[in-house]
C-alpha cells in the first residue's frame, strides 16, 4: 500500500483529526455518547458539566479534556473566550408542571441554561471560528423544538428559542465557513427522560409504568425511545465535510412524531 493511500484511509478514518470540539452536559446520556463519537472521529473534546467528576470520567476514557462549569450562570459567561472549531449546546434540565403551578424560578433556571448560556457560548466561539475560516455548531434541541406538550412551558419555550437563536448563526456563520443546525429528537433513553417519569404521571394522573406508552410515545409511529448513540451519529454527520452545504436546517429524528 502506497504511504498516499494509507494517508487517505487514515484521514477517511479520523476526519476530525485537528478540530476542537466542545459539548455541553457531555458527562452523560446524549453529550457522552455525541463526546464519545467525535473523539472515535479523531476530535480533540473538551466534556463540559457541572459534575466535574462525571466529565473528568468521560474525558479520561477518550483522551480530552474536562471542563467543570456552571452553565446557569450565564454572568460568568460573558467574558468567556472558546476555542472551538464544533460547538454541541446540550446541556439541559426539565421541570413538568401545569402553568398555574410552574415555578418562575424553574422556568429562568431553564432559559439561563438551555437558551442563554448557548447564546453566550456560541458568541464567545464564533470569532475563532470566523478566523479560521470553518466551524460547525449543533444545538440538541427537540421534538419540543417543533411541537409544544402540555406542562412543559419552561423546556418547549426555550427549544423554540434556541430553533431561532441556530438559524440567526446560520445566517451570519454562512459566510465565515460556519454551519449551524438543530437535532430535534423524541424522547431519548438517557438520565433526563428517566427522571420526569415521576413527575408525568403526577401531571397527567396516571401510574408511572404507563408513563412511556401513553405519554411518551403516544405520537411517535416507531414505538420505542431513541438511543443516544442514534443522536450523536447524526451530529457527527453535521460536523462532517459532507454536510458543508447543511445550515440553519432541524433535524427531526422522532419516529415520525412531527409527520403528523
Amino acid at each position: 500500500m502506497s504511504a498516499a493511500v494509507e494517508t487517505v484511509r487514515r484521514e477517511a478514518a479520523a476526519p476530525l483529526t485537528g478540530r476542537r470540539a466542545v459539548v455541553t452536559g457531555g458527562a452523560s446520556g446524549i453529550g457522552r455518547a455525541v463526546a464519545e463519537r467525535l473523539a472515535g472521529l479523531g476530535a480533540c473534546v473538551v466534556v463540559a458539566d457541572l459534575d466535574g467528576d462525571g466529565a473528568r470520567a468521560v474525558a479520561d476514557g477518550i483522551g480530552g479534556e474536562a471542563w467543570a462549569v456552571d452553565l446557569a450562570d450565564t454572568a460568568a459567561l460573558e467574558s468567556l473566550e472558546l476555542r472551538a472549531d464544533i460547538l454541541v449546546n446540550n446541556a439541559g434540565i426539565q421541570r413538568v408542571a401545569p402553568l398555574p403551578e410552574f415555578d418562575p424560578d424553574a422556568f429562568r433556571l431553564i432559559h439561563r441554561l438551555m437558551l442563554e448560556a448557548p447564546f453566550l457560548l456560541v458568541r464567545a466561539a464564533l470569532p475563532g471560528m470566523y478566523e479560521r475560516g470553518w466551524g460547525r455548531v449543533v444545538n440538541i434541541s427537540s421534538v419540543h423544538g417543533l411541537r409544544a406538550s402540555a406542562f412543559k412551558s419552561g423546556y418547549v419555550s426555550a427549544k423554540h428559542g434556541l430553533e431561532g437563536l441556530s438559524k440567526v448563526t446560520a445566517l451570519e456563520g454562512g459566510p465565515h465557513g460556519v454551519t449551524s443546525n438543530c437535532v430535534n429528537p423524541g424522547y431519548v433513553r438517557t438520565p433526563l427522560v428517566e427522571k420526569q417519569i415521576a413527575a408525568q404521571a403526577v401531571a397527567h394522573g396516571i401510574a408511572e409504568d404507563e408513563v412511556v406508552d401513553k405519554v411518551m410515545l403516544t405520537e411517535s409511529a416507531v414505538k420505542r425511545l431513541v438511543e443516544p448513540h442514534e443522536v450523536a451519529s447524526l451530529v457527527a454527520w453535521l460536523c462532517s465535510e459532507d454536510a458543508g452545504m447543511v445550515s440553519g436546517a432541524s433535524y427531526s429524528m422522532d419516529g415520525g412524531w412531527t409527520a403528523r
